[in-house]
């Protein structure tokens, strides 16, 4: 059942690194915020007034980085500002990232200014939802490719959270461990349960029915096909990050690689079919 693209595949590893860095940024803002706003993280933490920008906005570069670098002309990607095309989710999707920037950078100066919490609080406001498009908004750039019916389906967007909080906590996690050892058993749980819940999400991909060919057979190559090897280890990968209340901080490597070959199998599996 094996199949060869008969043309370039438009989407190169580049945009398997791109979800998974988006990822990271989202997430490592996103899985300490909510536990501060849960209390399970203190308001005060050095990871969240410092570590959690400061990653979050590393990661976030570098997916802008890569964004630029997989456009068909790099030295034009300040059309997306200056000529954008309003219907299209890359320029809108440039937007979330650009105003999401904005708000790790607020969040930043603001530890530096008089009455810093309160000013925190006001800025989850605005946070929250940035880090939340920010993880989300590639579930409707991939719908936009109405032939590739793999990424089609309406569980993508709550994977992609899902995914946010996999990658933030992976990445979070040996932080805590340096900058604030009281948050690193939250953050064992935050990604021991984003990664069952990617499990659970990956397995209704893998083995519920489609209702198109073209879906099956991209599921096929991501599972039995080609990109076997990507899936599968990221199955036995995501599975340690299960185990992160257990093993610890040694669990978030394997937990991040996962995700990472999770990432690549999905996004070149649902490019591998020919279209009709």
């Amino acid at each position: 059942m094996a199949y060869d693209v008969p043309h370039k595949a438009p989407w190169d590893w580049r945009v398997s690194l791109y979800t998974w860095t988006k990822g990271i940024a989202s997430g490592a803002y996103l899985a300490p915020m909510l536990l501060v706003a849960a209390g399970q993280v203190q308001a005060d933490s050095p990871l969240w007034k410092w570590v959690a920008p400061i990653v979050a906005g590393g990661a976030l570069a570098d997916t802008g980085l890569i964004l630029i670098a997989e456009l068909e002309h790099p030295e034009r990607f300040h059309y997306l500002y200056l000529k954008p095309q309003r219907e299209s989710w890359l320029v809108k999707g440039s937007t979330v990232l650009t105003g999401y920037g904005a708000a790790l950078a607020a969040h930043f100066v603001a530890n530096l200014l008089p009455g810093s919490r309160s000013l925190q609080k006001l800025l989850m406001v605005a946070g929250l939802p940035m880090s939340t498009f920010t993880a989300t908004y590639t579930a409707y750039l991939f719908a936009q490719s109405r032939g590739r019916d793999l990424w089609q389906t309406p569980l993508l967007l709550p994977h992609l959270l899902v995914q946010a909080l996999q990658a933030g906590s992976g990445a979070m996690l040996p932080l805590a461990a340096i900058f604030d050892r009281s948050a690193v058993k939250p953050l064992e749980w935050v990604l021991a349960v984003s990664n069952l819940a990617h499990l659970l999400l990956t397995l209704g991909e893998a083995t519920l029915p489609h209702p198109t060919a073209h879906a099956h057979l991209a599921t096929w190559e991501m599972v039995q096909g080609r990109y076997q090897r990507y899936f599968w280890a990221s199955v036995a990968l995501s599975a340690i990050g299960v185990l992160a209340p257990v093993f610890g901080v040694a669990t978030a490597p394997p937990a991040l690689a996962g995700m990472l070959a999770y990432e690549h199998a999905y996004v070149q599996a649902g490019q591998s079919v020919p279209l009709a």
